[in-house]
């Protein structure tokens, strides 16, 4: 235990704990949604993609995008926003052209074969949402909630990077 922890009061300890938790919870979540994307995939027998790309293509949409504005955004990192924009256009799943005003920039939007893919990850998602909220496990409301605090916690972390570093 850390000297700070040691000075936290029962109501400090519990923030710090759910703090935690939430944070494991986060991590787990997106490990897990990688492996239901690619479970989905391997049963449609599409295996030349990863669900990493398969995301990738689903976020950008209709969207016409430079790599650059993928990682300001924060959906992606560095080298690997390139490397999976640079294997889908290899693969057919994105067009790519250089701007004409400066010609280190790509910008990329979907093939048609992309758009497919897309249009499978939504229809998964739509069925997700629906079970979820069939079965009683996570109402609108709630998940409207959740929204919001995971929200207020990313608008946190920005301040945090944006202003004390």
């Amino acid at each position: 235990m850390s000297i700070h922890e040691t000075l936290m009061d029962g109501s400090q300890k519990a923030v710090m704990s759910n703090y935690l938790e939430n944070l494991a919870l986060l991590e787990r979540l997106h490990r897990l949604l990688l492996d239901v994307v690619k479970d989905e995939f391997e049963r449609l027998g599409i295996l030349e993609i990863n669900s990493v790309q398969a995301l990738l293509l689903f976020n950008i949409g209709e969207n016409e995008v430079t790599a650059g504005e993928l990682k300001s955004r924060g959906y992606y990192q560095g080298s690997n926003v390139s490397y999976n924009l640079k294997k889908l256009v290899e693969l057919g799943y994105m067009h790519h052209q250089r701007s004409d005003i400066d010609r280190r920039s790509v910008r990329v939007r979907l093939t048609e074969k992309g758009r497919k893919i897309r249009v499978m990850l939504n229809e998964l998602f739509a069925r997700h949402a629906e079970g979820l909220d069939k079965r009683g496990l996570v109402s609108g409301t709630a998940m409207d909630d959740i929204n919001t605090s995971l929200k207020r916690m990313e608008r946190f972390w920005t301040e945090q990077i944006r202003y004390i570093y």
